[in-house]
């Protein structure tokens, strides 16, 4: 047996080097100013409709097109990153969502914002998956998971951060000083990332061509390895000949990618469904306007502790045991918030929505890197997100014909438990699949969550 090592037995065997925890900090600010840039002008539209002399009820193509922007881009960044690397679309997407942040400063009319929002989904949707891939291809298998869900807690982090900052700055310097604070932000950090992010080490071991550039990072992690203690065939065996897109649905990844991008699709269409209404439906059954806000708020903070919390609660019970627990209590928050009478129920039930639905988001997130291997990976996550922004955007749509319909607030609320009673379900078919598998390795590829497939490269 070869003494040589692969790069993930590397970084596998030994405690996190500072090195790595740059790299996890970078990635984790990209998605803060991410969750910022994406959320803040929920809270600016009612300003931004002031100046630019239009009814805010008229802003539902502002809000599509960027969704539509996030969903593009996160089906076109993966396929890119899994052939060029991972740095260089992340810096691509924080300059173009930077850029166009700073220019929504400057719309005039309604007709601009939405091509503006439209042109900074396209950074917003590249960002976030391949930050999300470039820092688990730099966590020990061990902690993958926590990692994972740790940074994705940066979106819901910045949306936070957006509300507070919004709250502060515009009755000072006016509606447009939070774009150019969200667009500067930014781009001071993308010239922190051209200089200090490293590529994805497991994705240059893959390549013959990038393996030399792989031994010289590995050597801020493991100085004291040299590279004749290196294995690189099994990294370029991993490397695929095919298109990334189509690798998704080869070796019995087929069912298993369908089963992972329901829950994705659910989820945030929940997500965008709580954040684009409940304001109006608290609103509709008469509580304060501030009530919706502080709400809102509360579901952005909640989402942050259930992320920082969420990988350790999967490496305990089980992906599958806790993503279910969380879909099903989210049922009952649903169901709680449409009968919640008390301003301090409606603001417990929103806390606790935030916990669960965006605590199960980073759950997803981690369980999308641990399905695919380095040389996919990029492509896994991004058309999961993909998928799941298609959701986003039927969630705020979805919402809007129930009022035309004329549901009262409770029975639309009650309606927005329905897609977590799917997403429970399509993961109990994954789990249920990942049994069938296991007892019959000759039946295909393991499904969802196997751990055998968190040595991504090695």
């Amino acid at each position: 047996m070869s003494s040589r090592s692969t790069f993930s037995e590397v970084i596998d065997r030994r405690a996190i080097s500072p090195f790595q925890y740059a790299v996890f900090i970078l990635c984790g600010l990209v998605l803060v100013l991410d969750g910022f840039a994406t959320q803040s002008i929920g809270f600016l539209a009612p300003s931004i409709a002031d100046s630019i002399h239009v009814p805010v009820r008229t802003f539902g193509p502002a809000f599509a097109s960027a969704l539509i922007g996030l969903m593009v881009s996160s089906l076109c960044a993966g396929p890119i990153a899994d052939r060029l690397g991972r740095k260089w679309p992340i810096v691509v997407s924080t300059v173009t969502f930077a850029t166009f942040t700073i220019a929504t400063a400057q719309a005039s009319s309604l007709e601009q914002l939405v091509v503006i929002r439209f042109l900074t989904g396209l950074g917003l949707g590249g960002a976030l998956p391949n930050a999300v891939a470039l820092a688990s291809e730099y966590a020990p298998t061990r902690v993958r998971r926590i990692l994972v869900t740790v940074i994705s807690c940066g979106m819901p982090l910045g949306a936070l951060l957006g509300g507070l900052i919004s709250a502060a700055m515009i009755p000072v310097w006016g509606w447009q000083s939070v774009f150019y604070a969200g667009g500067i932000l930014p781009l001071l950090l993308a010239l922190v990332l051209i200089r200090k992010l490293p590529e994805s080490i497991l994705f240059l071991g893959i390549r013959s061509a990038t393996a030399v550039k792989a031994v010289a990072i590995l050597s801020r992690i493991a100085p004291e390895l040299g590279s004749d203690a290196i294995d690189y065939s099994s990294g370029r065996r991993a490397g695929l000949g095919r298109a990334p897109i189509l690798a998704l649905f080869l070796e019995g990844r087929a069912v298993g990618t369908i089963l992972l991008w329901v829950p994705f699709f659910m989820n945030l269409l929940t997500i965008y469904f709580v954040v684009s209404w409940l304001p109006a439906l608290l609103r509709q059954a008469a509580a304060p306007i501030t009530t919706g806000i502080v709400a809102i708020s509360l579901f952005s903070l909640g989402g942050i502790a259930g992320s920082l919390v969420q990988g350790k609660l999967m490496t305990r019970w089980g992906d599958y045991r806790i993503l279910q627990a969380e879909f099903i209590v989210t049922v009952g928050l649903m169901a709680g918030l449409a009968y919640a009478a008390t301003w301090g129920a409606i603001m417990a039930m929103g806390l606790l929505l935030g916990c669960f639905i965006q605590g199960a988001q980073a759950g997803l997130n981690a369980l999308s890197v641990r399905y695919y291997p380095t040389a996919m990976r990029a492509t896994g996550v991004g058309w999961a997100l993909g998928v799941g922004r298609l959701g986003s955007i039927v969630g705020p749509v979805l919402g809007g014909l129930l009022l035309a319909r004329e549901w009262s607030p409770r029975e639309i609320l009650l309606a927005g438990g329905m897609p977590a009673v799917v997403a429970a379900i399509a993961l109990l078919m994954s789990q249920l699949l990942l049994v069938r598998s296991s007892r019959n390795p000759g039946v295909g590829r393991p499904a969802l969550g196997n751990p055998a497939m968190d040595d991504g490269a090695s």
